[in-house]
């Protein structure tokens, strides 16, 4: 005869499982803790020393900045003749002279090192075919020269492999400068312009190049083939892509003080390709600071928080002296509490 309806349906033997975890004062969050109340005083205390101690802040990393001495001049539309404006690309793709005279006026005086860069903008280093068309293995050991399987659609000439192989290194920049300055030439130094750590671990001592802007199309620079990775300077700068479609990268160094209305004679040659997407080309001579090169956003950041703070900590203390209002007994917090109610 069969049993009522109240018996478990279960089979018997089965251990009834709980998902409930193991007790402890870890999981149950009752280790003890610091529990501030965040009362007016100190909330206005708080805002106060924020905003003293942001605005000075800002004030010294703008004047850091402002103290840079920066010439920028645009030259990719004046470099192309105007007979040949109406089609620039056919133009840098022809064969020929492509020399350029430009002056450039210093307005300050800036001691030296003045460090030349070049200005890119237009230009997605960061695009993603582009970033990966590249082997940093091949760039360090000779073993690797023949993986090239990344390195599409740069990455043999013939059956033979490229190195270095890969967009990024085929797209080289490659337009010069050579200044002076009263008829005399300004020497632009350009060793240590790369990262140590870049030259001591990231290329080669004995890699070479190898079948490098060999066959066509020539996307940039070329190498010298005598001369291992890691001190071809101009291409490991190069090889560090950008994040952002605007960008500079270091060409060099005058290691001589530029005096305020010195006029700076350059003879550049406009060799490297970026009509063909509507891109910039600039070059740039620029001084440091302890900061670094010229940058206010630092500033303005530091000095519009600080002001923020301190706006908030007088509207604050003004409400709380106006009109106050009573705190509550933190006795009756939860935590406070004791277990019994």
């Amino acid at each position: 005869m069969s049993s009522g309806g109240g018996g478990s349906s279960e089979p018997s033997g089965v251990k009834k499982t709980s998902k409930r975890p193991k007790y402890s004062r870890f999981t149950q969050q009752e280790l003890p803790a610091c529990k501030p109340i965040l009362t007016p005083s100190w909330v206005i205390l708080t805002f106060l020393v924020a905003g003293v101690v942001f605005i000075p802040l800002g004030v010294i990393c703008l004047f850091a900045s402002q103290g840079v001495v920066e010439i920028v001049d645009r030259y990719d539309t004046d470099c192309v003749p105007e007979s040949s404006r109406a089609n620039k690309v056919a133009y840098i793709q022809s064969e020929g002279d492509k020399m350029c005279n430009r002056t450039i006026t210093v307005t300050k005086t800036m001691k030296h090192p003045v460090y030349v860069y070049y200005q890119l903008e237009n230009y997605y280093q960061n695009h993603r075919r582009y970033v990966k068309s590249r082997n940093d293995a091949q760039l360090r050991s000779p073993k690797e020269e023949n993986d090239v399987q990344t390195c599409a659609p740069e990455d043999n000439v013939v059956g033979h492999p490229i190195v270095p192989c890969g967009l990024v290194a085929w797209s080289l920049f490659n337009d010069t400068y050579k200044f002076s300055r009263n008829s005399q030439e300004l020497l632009v130094n350009k060793k240590d312009i790369s990262w140590k750590s870049d030259r001591d671990s990231k290329f080669g001592k004995n890699v070479y190049p190898k079948n490098f802007q060999t066959g066509a199309p020539i996307g940039g620079g070329t190498l010298d083939p005598k001369k291992p990775l890691s001190e071809q300077e101009d291409l490991i700068v190069w090889m560090r892509t950008a994040a952002l479609p605007i960008f500079r990268k270091l060409y060099g160094k005058i290691e001589t003080d530029l005096n305020a209305g010195d006029t700076i004679m350059v003879l550049l040659e406009n060799n490297y390709n970026t009509y063909s997407f509507n891109g910039e080309k600039k070059l740039v001579l620029s001084t440091t600071s302890w900061l670094g090169g010229r940058n206010d956003f630092l500033g303005v950041a530091y000095l519009t928080v600080g002001s923020i703070c301190l706006f908030l900590a007088v509207t604050f203390s003004v409400l709380y002296l106006v009109k106050p209002r009573q705190l509550g007994d933190p006795s009756y917090l939860s935590w406070n509490r004791s277990p019994g109610g």
